[in-house]
């Protein structure tokens, strides 16, 4: 009963991105950024949905149930936080400026070099996130359906494909959007009977009001605090993200959508971890993982383990459809130099972008088999990008002696560092790093969390380093050329939009030093 409930969600979810895929008409414009015409509830549905995926859902809830509230929370608070700061900051000029992915950005900022570098790192560490999201789905399958953890990650595959690759953004904004309405719905069900059921409690030293967790190392507080960063700060640069920024109507609803989406992430994130937390007085301190399925597959009523696994899947769907969506996008475009012009009746690079989405998937179907966690990968994924791309991202918008080397310093310094303690720490946010690790006496679990701050300082030490000996090679900052040269990186509608840019998005446009 349980799984047919489930079925007959995801069915639906799919009509409705199939019904809306004719909006497309052929054009890679309105399949990568919806036309640049979604009102603010699409917009802010779209980018809820790619912060409450499985990893803030099913991986906030083993990670409060084993280490405490604040380690499972991190999660959706850190990607509400994202949304917040970005909503503050970059919305608005990001939306002004007509691009189609993010890259885009690092071209026009520091040239075709960053923006190849930049790309292969975005699409790197989004394959990883797309595995979480993929271990959801296998998970799922494997518990309720009796079908294998791999052919259930191939079910989720087979599942998000199917809308994604005929209506792109526009079938991803209205997905998103009954998603986040079953997900809101489902959280606040979940919470309510567990209270009324059980009791909302926490064991000892676990519960929000123990905030040893945020100031003892012994409690986990470095690796909470890194998970907070990680994902509040890196996941600024996420390519799904800001294609969200890009397809709403105008900067103003871009920045409103950044804050409703916080909002909502916080909301629906929260319960799980008290959910978890209340759950041990039932389970005990070693319940199977996943837990929330142990929960649902074992005590709840039949109904409510119907709503919630929807929401679970539904947000897994939503957050897959926009990260294979935007590597591909990214991969054609930014790396191929794909040029969206019509070409004999055809665009070019809908049709490319279309076909490089399995392989985006292929990649991501590895990881999801070789580490099957929830949370830790997607913090894993944000702290590369926090390491390598946010330090230049930043510095794009807010100061004028940028220049090209300082941001292949920033990219390689931060990578380097980042990934070098990945291989040499045993664990990965409290988890073993059973991905890549090479054996060592120097470096032990305690120094688990540190490596997110240490990429993220090498990056900032690296960018600014090197600006201020001087380095002479530093690109124009440009301007993106008039849709009518139908070069590669001209937006088709920018040039009839007037110059109402505020004074500090003139100053972004305007060179370097």
């Amino acid at each position: 009963m349980i799984i047919m409930g489930v079925a007959l969600g995801v069915l639906i979810v799919m009509a409705v991105g199939l019904a809306v895929a004719r909006k497309v008409d052929g054009d890679s414009t309105n399949f990568l950024v919806a036309g640049r015409s979604l009102a603010l509830p699409l917009s802010a549905a779209g980018l809820m949905g790619q912060a409450v995926d499985s990893n803030a859902t099913l991986g906030n809830t083993d990670l409060s149930y084993g280490l405490g509230f604040w380690a499972g929370v991190s999660l959706p608070l850190g990607l509400g936080l994202c949304l917040l700061l970005t909503g503050i900051f970059f919305a608005k000029p990001m939306n002004r400026m007509g691009l189609l992915t993010l890259p885009d950005f690092f071209r026009q900022r520091y040239g075709r070099g960053v923006e190849v570098a930049a790309s292969v790192l975005m699409i790197f560490s989004f394959c990883i996130l797309l595995a979480g999201n993929l271990v959801a789905g296998g998970f799922l399958f494997e518990r309720f359906l009796g079908t294998s953890y791999t052919v259930g990650v191939l079910i989720i595959v087979g599942v998000v494909l199917t809308y994604t690759l005929t209506g792109g953004m526009f079938s991803d904004a209205y997905t998103a959007f009954l998603q986040m309405i079953i997900t809101v719905i489902g959280s606040a069900a979940l919470l309510i009977w567990v209270a009324m059921e059980y009791g909302i409690s926490s064991p000892a030293g676990m519960g929000p009001l123990d905030l040893g967790q945020l100031g003892d190392p012994g409690q986990g507080a470095v690796i909470n605090w890194a998970t907070l960063i990680a994902l509040g700060i890196g996941d600024i640069v996420a390519i799904d993200f800001m294609q969200r920024i890009f397809s709403a109507r105008s900067p103003e609803v871009a920045r409103r959508a950044c804050f409703v989406a916080a909002a909502g992430t916080a909301i629906v994130g929260i319960p799980y971890a008290l959910v978890a937390l209340s759950m041990h007085r039932v389970l005990g301190d070693a319940a199977a993982t996943p837990v929330l399925f142990t929960v649902l597959g074992d005590l709840a009523p039949a109904g409510l383990a119907i709503l919630v696994l929807s929401a679970i899947i539904a947000a897994s769907c939503s957050t897959a459809n926009g990260v294979i969506l935007g590597s591909a996008a990214v991969a054609v475009r930014n790396i191929a130099g794909f040029d969206p012009r019509p070409s004999g009746g055809r665009d070019p690079l809908l049709r490319a972008v279309r076909m490089t989405m399995l392989p985006v998937v292929g990649v991501a179907i590895l990881f999801a088999l070789r580490v099957p966690q929830t949370g830790i990968l997607l913090t894993l994924a944000f702290d590369l990008l926090l390491a390598a791309l946010v330090v230049p991202f930043v510095f794009g918008h807010f100061w004028g002696r940028r220049s090209n080397a300082a941001a292949v310093a920033a990219m390689v310094a931060g990578s380097v560092v980042r990934l070098g303690l990945f291989v040499l720490t045993p664990t990965i946010y409290g988890v073993d790093n059973t991905l890549l690790y090479v054996p060592n006496s120097v470096l032990g679990a305690g120094f688990d969390g540190w490596p997110t701050f240490l990429g993220g300082l090498a990056s900032l030490a690296a960018f600014v380093l090197v600006v201020l000996l001087g380095q002479q090679h530093r690109a124009p900052a440009r301007r993106i050329p008039s849709p009518r040269a139908g070069s590669y990186g001209a937006p088709a509608n920018l040039a009839a939009r007037p110059d109402s840019r505020s004074a500090h998005e003139r100053v972004l446009a305007s060179p370097p030093g």
